[in-house]
């Protein structure tokens, strides 16, 4: 499998009851609901869907690459689009980063084409987070994935830097106790962590993202025997070609299902962060609960999708609502 970054995605409560009058929430503050635009912009959730529906059937890598785009951006500096802006002259920005470079261009796409008919709709309106925020969740559940609320009202980020993607990203190679830690960070246990990890049952990563395990002494020798054999095949010629992948999921890489998880037990494992999640013994009783029993996997998956979505957002104070998602209203940011 061969991929264009610019054509071809990358195929990644309390109740408090309290008798006094309530202080008066901070502008800053972002307040998100559900029906933010029933009365601004009604057709908010039908533009989503159709556009969602349309792309997903021209490119059927699309859910996964925004999935991905989804979560690269929640980790750095919250749910605020930051991800979305383009480098410029004054700056570099985080999808440029060498952690990001193989962010799908069908995941940024799909975004713009929301923007464009929204602005249609609703001008100055709808907030680019919230867009990929929504067709996200309406892209997870077109492949078989669980349905969650999507609640709405973030602001789009007024800062996107790529020299603060790395330590933020996890990364193929980082230990279970690494990676946590950037989940913990923002308030996602371990179990959490493994949950929202099963997003690897779409989408694909590039060879130089493994192939430390399939060559040279360093070969791990617990990837399955005929598994191994195809990705050394597939990915022989990676080092000319860095746009070679493999799926993620190689038994229903289209299907959001719990496979990855039952692949991770048969050595079928595709990064090696992926497979640290069977061999490590505080993350080994949840693969083990996921690959068994799917609908606790959707369960966890979906209450971590609706708390990834809440990370860091941004209120009135704090952000913008960007004409286009791509630039800041002040071009010279």
């Amino acid at each position: 499998m061969r991929l264009s970054r610019s054509h071809t995605p990358f195929v990644l409560l309390l109740l408090v009851v309290v008798v006094v009058v309530a202080p008066a929430v901070s502008a800053d503050v972002a307040v998100l609901r559900t029906d933010y635009y029933q009365k601004t912009c009604p057709d908010f959730n039908k533009i989503v869907r159709e556009a969602v529906l349309t792309k997903q059937s021209q490119q059927p890598t699309t859910a996964a690459g925004t999935l991905r785009l989804f979560f690269h951006d929640c980790f750095l500096e919250g749910c605020d689009a930051s991800v979305l802006i383009a480098t410029n002259s004054f700056n570099k920005a985080e999808r440029d980063d060498d952690l990001n470079d193989s962010l799908p261009g069908d995941a940024f796409d799909i975004v713009n084409r929301i923007k464009t008919a929204l602005e249609l709709s609703c001008p100055g309106v709808v907030s680019c987070a919230d867009i990929l925020a929504q067709a996200t969740r309406d892209l997870v559940t077109m492949v078989g994935g669980p349905y969650f609320d999507v609640k709405l009202g973030r602001k789009d980020g007024l800062e996107s830097k790529a020299h603060k993607v790395r330590g933020n990203v996890p990364m193929p190679n980082q230990t279970v106790h690494d990676i946590h830690g950037m989940f913990k960070k923002n308030g996602f246990s371990l179990r959490e962590m493994v949950a929202l990890s099963g997003a690897h049952t779409i989408g694909f990563s590039h060879c130089k993202e493994f192939s430390d395990r399939l060559y040279g002494s360093k070969a791990d020798p617990e990837i399955n025997p005929r598994f191994a054999t195809a990705l050394k095949e597939l990915c022989k010629n990676h080092t000319v070609d860095d746009t070679i992948a493999a799926f993620n999921d190689v038994m229903t890489p289209g299907k959001f299902d719990n496979m990855y998880f039952k692949n991770l037990k048969r050595g079928l494992g595709l990064l090696a962060s992926d497979h640290l999640l069977i061999k490590d013994n505080s993350t080994k009783p949840f693969v083990e609960l996921y690959a068994t029993d799917e609908k606790a996997f959707f369960e966890d998956f979906a209450r971590a999708m609706e708390k990834l979505g809440t990370v860091g957002v941004k209120g009135d104070g704090e952000g913008e609502v960007r004409r286009r998602c791509d630039h800041f209203n002040n071009l010279n940011v």
